[in-house]
């Protein structure tokens, strides 16, 4: 599967994120065409975001989207397709018993302050902050091995060669490396000593207080200026080390400024005066878009089938916070009961939100894993679906024990079912499939009090104070599955539907760990293990069945990636494997004025 919301952190990671972000271009506030005034010799893009960034410590980020597009690469990169290509490493060499990587840095790297970017760098990111034990660095989950959650050993070999040793054969290796370099010179310190709680300061360094002007990038920006609820501003890395086929140093544009907007309507607004630069196209948008194409000068462009996925999840841990029950006893029996997620997953119409919702423009949502990948299982090739039939699921309820009273579900005990779903607000496409679940459920006689709210409060409780009974949201997809460790993984990073607690948080008692969750987070190691394709397929295949049969995740419906964009704008190159389909290459793109 994916992991968060939506797309990747480190090319197309899994990891949480709401959905209704859209990378798209809009003001909040003000008009777009100020900017260009401002600076009229300077080239510069301006695009939207749905809320502001929680911190700007790459380890630490736990949400999409982000800045680590703008600031943060990676020995290796991934390309629109998902293909490997070089990054900060020039070149790497793989042992014949695969235990053995090598990495060549590039020559002449720099950070952002004009500081050398080194080996001790690279060893400094993964043995002192992605492998520390205090620390929950998003990467780590992606990046243990083996059922012992082993971490391979980091050691500098020269000047600009680094060793990686794997404790066995890892597939998904390679792609692992993607998480971003860290700079040793500025942050060491912060991980090598504690706050008064006893807690490496590293945590709260370089957060949402921090001067922007301190942050260091190895990206091809640095951050100009934070505005809370307005705007992040990027000014291009003078010390960046992409250059152009004919040797021009990269990024091509100066500046870029990703306002925040948590409405997409006001987005789509800004769009159509003329002063943003792209937006994202969805269902409720594309035709009154499309007319408008030749007149606003600007392109649709589809990048195939999103590799997000949209889902219904149940918060099933059992677990108690100082002696309370993180979720109602009464409602726990519902949700871990089996055949009332079965039963919710075939009273969804999924075909009419298609039709509707989606305008048509979509299709099925049956898999963790992304249809882009060589993994996914498709109905076709057995994978079990849940078609349309509120019947089906009204005799699944009343064989798990609940019953009817004047159309009202009731369970054994004569509780009425009804229970809380969130979601993030500011997407009009989410909040459109929120109401018509509440809707469909209401035919089999659950109440959904459906509730959309802000994304750090969902953020929060999904990911902290586990305060949540069902929500309506999303996870980033891509190529490798090894990249959803941290979601199907008992003890990931995010696990949301039982989530273990994190380093810091307070602890959690009674906390069960299901016999089929236990087993997908073992087929996940064995795939990692596996280098055989075909047997790794098969793995996988094994891992969405009983994802499906089980349900933590009940999968709607996803549509096309679409995005409009200026035609001022130059090097488009859209991807749906990347939440930023437009600035997933921002390095590459040219803003000129016509």
């Amino acid at each position: 599967m994916n992991t968060s919301i939506f797309k990747p952190l480190f090319q197309r990671s899994w990891i949480f994120a709401l959905l209704g972000l859209l990378v798209v271009l809009a003001l909040n506030g003000c008009n777009p065409s100020q900017f260009k005034s401002e600076a009229a010799q300077v080239s510069q893009i301006v695009a939207r975001t749905g809320s502001d960034p929680k911190t700007y410590n790459y380890a630490l980020i736990q949400e999409f989207p982000n800045i680590a597009p703008f600031i943060n690469e990676g020995l290796i990169s991934e390309d629109k397709s998902g293909k490997i290509e070089p990054a900060l490493a020039e070149s790497w060499t793989i042992s014949n018993d695969k235990l053995r990587i090598v990495f060549t840095l590039k020559e002449g790297l720099k950070w952002s302050d004009g500081h050398p970017l080194t080996v001790d760098d690279i060893v400094f990111s993964y043995n002192d902050v992605y492998f520390n034990p205090k620390i929950p660095a998003y990467p780590q989950d992606s990046l243990k091995i083996g059922a012992k959650g082993l971490f391979p050993k980091v050691q500098k070999l020269d000047e600009r060669r680094v060793e990686f040793i794997t404790p066995e054969p890892f597939a998904p290796f390679l792609r692992s490396t993607g998480a971003a370099i860290l700079p040793k010179h500025k942050l060491a310190e912060s991980v090598k000593t504690n706050d008064s709680s006893g807690k490496p300061k590293f945590l709260s360094t370089w957060g949402m207080d921090t001067n922007p002007k301190e942050i260091i990038s190895n990206g091809p920006y640095v951050i100009e200026s934070y505005s809370p609820n307005e705007r992040v501003v990027f000014r291009r890395n003078p010390y960046y080390w992409r250059k152009d086929e004919k040797g021009n140093q990269l990024p091509y544009i100066e500046r870029v400024f990703w306002q925040i907007v948590d409405s997409t309507d006001t987005a789509i607004i800004q769009f159509r005066s003329g002063g943003l630069d792209t937006i994202t196209v969805g269902p409720g948008t594309f035709a009154l878009l499309k007319r408008e194409e030749k007149r606003g000068h600007f392109s649709i462009y589809n990048g195939g089938s999103d590799s997000s996925s949209l889902f219904v999840s149940f918060n099933l841990n059992k677990g108690k916070r100082n002696g309370k029950p993180l979720v109602s006893p009464i409602k726990s029996r519902w949700f871990n009961t089996v055949a009332f997620r079965q039963a919710v997953a075939y009273a969804i119409d999924r075909p009419s939100m298609i039709n509707n919702t989606l305008r048509g423009i979509g299709e099925m949502q049956n898999s963790p894993i992304s249809v882009q990948s060589p993994y996914y299982l498709s109905p076709k090739e057995g994978l079990k679906v849940y078609d349309y039939n509120p019947q089906k699921a009204k005799q699944l309820l009343l064989g798990g024990g609940f019953k009817y009273n004047n159309n009202q579900l009731l369970d054994t005990d004569g509780n009425r079912v009804r229970f809380t779903m969130l979601s993030q607000t500011g997407s009009k496409l989410i909040e459109a499939m929120g109401a018509q679940i509440k809707q469909d459920l209401a035919k089999i006689g659950i109440q959904v009090d459906y509730q959309p709210i802000d994304f750090g409060t969902l953020g929060e409780k999904l990911s902290n104070s586990l305060d949540w009974e069902c929500y309506l949201g999303g996870i980033t997809g891509g190529i490798e599955p090894h990249n959803g460790f941290n979601v199907w993984s008992p003890d990931g990073s995010f696990h949301p539907f039982n989530q273990k607690p994190l380093p810091g948080q307070t602890p959690i008692t009674d906390r069960e760990v299901s016999d089929w969750e236990a087993k997908i987070g073992r087929l996940y190691v064995q795939g990692a293990r596996e280098l055989d394709e075909a047997k790794r397929k098969a793995i996988y295949g094994e891992t969405q069945q009983i994802s499906q049969e089980y349900l933590p995740f009940i999968y709607l419906a996803s549509s096309l990636d679409m995005a409009a964009v200026r035609d001022r704008i130059q090097n488009v190159d859209i991807s749906s494997l990347y939440y930023e389909n437009v600035l997933w290459n921002i390095a590459k793109l040219k803003a000129v004025e016509k």
